[in-house]
């Protein structure tokens, strides 16, 4: 693994070298007390968090890298005057027209002016639920990111039946927050008490840049509304219930089961009105929801609406709405003190509306044919490595063992890009209109997604960009996506050794390959079905071992007021458990029987270690911590860098002695696959 050293956060092109960072471990920590900060306590001593950051880390530090490559191929495509509809001209002029900051300033609110106007013209129910209607987008995803917010009171996702592999369907959620969680709005914490305060400062501070009258007011009058709509949420954790979510509605179901909306009128201008089958992934929630549209007055839900139209495009208005947005969900929320050089919001902005065109760049000039050869070559090894563990384990019954290899023989595994790029010829993209330009890509977004009802799913499609530095399991599709951008340092370096390559990017392929083994992926056979192929004896085994996991992190007390949830966190958590065990077989499956050499000063099985936990480092501000407990499906960094303390072979590698604080007595150690 090469490690990145990045003198600074504006830094072009980071200095590197390969093998783990032996700089980096704090030798005043027992590695059996705390791993992760034994592994990276000198680092983070050395380091501070960029100001305009709420974490850093090596995280932070590969994607401040390819910010700056990205940027670099978007203003290339800006300065070239490509032929309008190219897809160098779209990028360019999105990019362009976000970097506009004077022109911005000149037009102010008047680009939202006709949609503001449109919330205005509401006069009754029946034009609140058209409009409200217009609004849904598809910006939620419940399985592949897990992703359950959009301010839009509800969000949709297209994909997979979850009992038909042959049909896309609609999936329904809850939304309509201005804050990240219900809790937010309904916790009792005097942390979560003092963000509902700032909240409504916030919400008060946007109207009356607005220049809309009565602002005070109005703020506690929205705010008011946004609670109810909190209150009728469902809680996260059992958002991540898929049996929970299994509600396949009738779109005639929604009058009688969610009486309120008008539903016809809804789905009319939602462009659903011909769509018959649906999935409610929170019937309490969407009916609850529905309910306030009924009972909340006309005037109250206009308020709302207006606000969360201008707090939604707060960037890509004048400075004083970008710079109230930031003050609370940047600094309140978050914790960070200063917001992004405005090139890095414009390029994240541009990646987000125009993704496959940017990575389409990216890949041609990072992503070389060998680096895809080589990756693919690790997760045929990580795929062996899974083979023989399912076929070892003594608890599980033949018969669900034939299901589980099943499962992984069916694999899709995407490496890189996509095999087929997005169509992006119908999307208008015009310099100097940010505003425009932003809505009508959420619209081609939708309107994209729309298309896939009727169709086939497609196994091949992808949900990040090649610029993403991420991996993800796709549960219903049983299949994997790795973006070129995170096959790079300091996660896979072709110049470092087996054992720290395989701690790092091979502990992620680990993990997500394990997503279809883990406490939601068990639940889908190879098909992507939801369906049970568990024996009685087997599933409860794996509860079991499950129910171990939850114990272990809700030990994870961060502050005194808060701790990790184990349940909210267990399907990422048995993942990093599968897919470092599953990644250090791989690992001495690649030595070939040889002893794994002496570098560095240290053992194979100490620097495969130190590689995982270093590729986990990571320094949060408070606020940011904090929000991650609440909202975030996977543990805090720190405490996925001890996962380690579950594998036999991390106790020798590190002489870790049973009255150390992560040992763990061989009985305890959770073992899932």
């Amino acid at each position: 693994m090469a490690v990145l050293i990045v003198a600074s956060p504006q830094a072009k092109e980071a200095e590197t070298f390969h093998g783990v960072d032996l700089a980096g471990i704090d030798h005043s920590v027992k590695p059996g007390d705390d791993f992760f900060d034994y592994a990276n306590g000198a680092w983070i001593k050395a380091n501070e968090i960029p100001a305009d950051r709420s974490s850093w880390g090596a995280w932070g530090v590969l994607s401040e890298l390819n910010n700056q490559r990205v940027r670099d191929l978007i203003e290339g495509a800006a300065a070239a005057k490509a032929a309008d509809g190219t897809d160098a001209q779209k990028v360019g002029d999105f990019y362009a027209s976000y970097m506009d900051e004077a022109g911005i300033e000149t037009k102010g609110l008047a680009p939202l002016k006709p949609d503001l106007d449109r919330i205005d013209a509401i006069k009754d129910k029946a034009a609140l639920a058209s409009y409200l209607g217009t609004t849904l987008r598809a910006d939620v995803d419940a399985l592949n990111s897990t992703n359950f917010y959009t301010d839009n009171i509800f969000g949709v996702w297209i994909t997979q039946a979850l009992d038909d592999p042959n049909r896309n369907v609609p999936y329904l959620l809850q939304g309509g927050l201005g804050m990240p969680d219900r809790d937010y709005y309904v916790s009792d914490s005097p942390k979560m008490a003092e963000l509902r305060t700032k909240y409504r400062a916030h919400v008060a501070a946007l109207l009356k840049l607005a220049k809309i009258a009565d602002a005070d007011a109005k703020a506690e009058r929205i705010f008011a509304l946004e609670t109810k709509i909190a209150k009728a949420h469902g809680p996260r954790v059992d958002s991540e219930d898929v049996h929970k979510a299994n509600n396949p509605w009738k779109r005639a179901d929604f009058a009688k089961k969610a009486p309120g909306l008008d539903w016809s009128a809804y789905f009319k201008t939602a462009g659903l009105q011909a769509q018959d089958d649906f999935y409610v992934w929170q019937p309490g929630a969407i009916a609850g929801i529905s309910a306030l549209v009924g009972s909340e007055p006309v005037e109250a839900w206009k308020d709302y609406l207006a606000l969360r139209l201008i707090d939604r495009n707060s960037a890509i208005l004048p400075k004083a709405f970008v710079d109230e947005n930031f003050a609370f969900y940047g600094t309140a929320i978050s914790g960070t003190p200063k917001i992004r050089d405005r090139w890095k919001r414009a390029v994240a902005a541009t990646n987000g509306s125009l993704g496959e065109v940017v990575g389409k760049l990216y890949v041609e000039k990072y992503f070389p044919p060998e680096s895809k050869a080589k990756i693919e070559a690790m997760v045929g090894d990580l795929i062996k490595a899974y083979h023989a563990r399912i076929e070892k384990l003594a608890w599980m019954s033949p018969q669900t063992k034939e299901k589980a290899l099943a499962k992984l023989a069916t694999l899709k595994v995407g490496v890189g890009y996509p095999d087929k790029w997005q169509d992006y010829s119908t999307l208008k993209i015009v310099r100097g209109d940010a505003y425009g330009n932003a809505q009508r890509a959420q619209e081609f977004d939708y309107r994209q997604a729309l298309a896939k009802l009727g169709k086939t799913p497609d196994r091949g499609e992808w949900v990040m960009t090649p610029q993403t530095i991420n991996a993800v399991n796709l549960p219903l599709a049983n299949a994997l996506n790795f973006p070129a951008a995170i096959l790079q340092p300091p996660f896979f370096d072709a110049q470092a050794d087996a054992a720290v390559n395989f701690g790092a990017i091979g502990a992620v392929i680990g993990h997500e390959i394990s997503h279809s083994f883990d406490d939601q992926g068990s639940q889908f056979d190879a098909q992507g079905r939801l369906v049970n192929w568990w024996t009685p004896d087997d599933a409860k085994h794996f509860e079991e071992a499950g129910a171990r996991l939850v114990e272990q992190f809700n030990g994870y007390k961060p502050f005194p007021d808060l701790a990790e949830n184990g349940k909210q966190t267990l399907s990422e958590n048995i993942a990093d458990v599968a897919g470092l065990s599953a990644a250090h077989d791989a690992y001495l499956l690649s030595l070939g029987g040889k002893p794994a050499p002496t570098l560095q000063g240290l053992s194979g099985d100490a620097r495969f270690f130190l590689a995982f936990a270093q590729a986990w480092r990571t320094k949060m501000r408070e606020a940011a911590m904090r929000n991650a407990i609440v909202t975030d499906g996977h543990a805090l960094a720190m405490y996925r860098g001890d996962t380690v303390r579950n594998l036999d072979a991390w106790y020798p590698a590190f002489e870790v002695k049973p009255e150390q604080k992560l040992f763990l007595a061989p009985a305890q150690r959770v073992q899932v696959w």
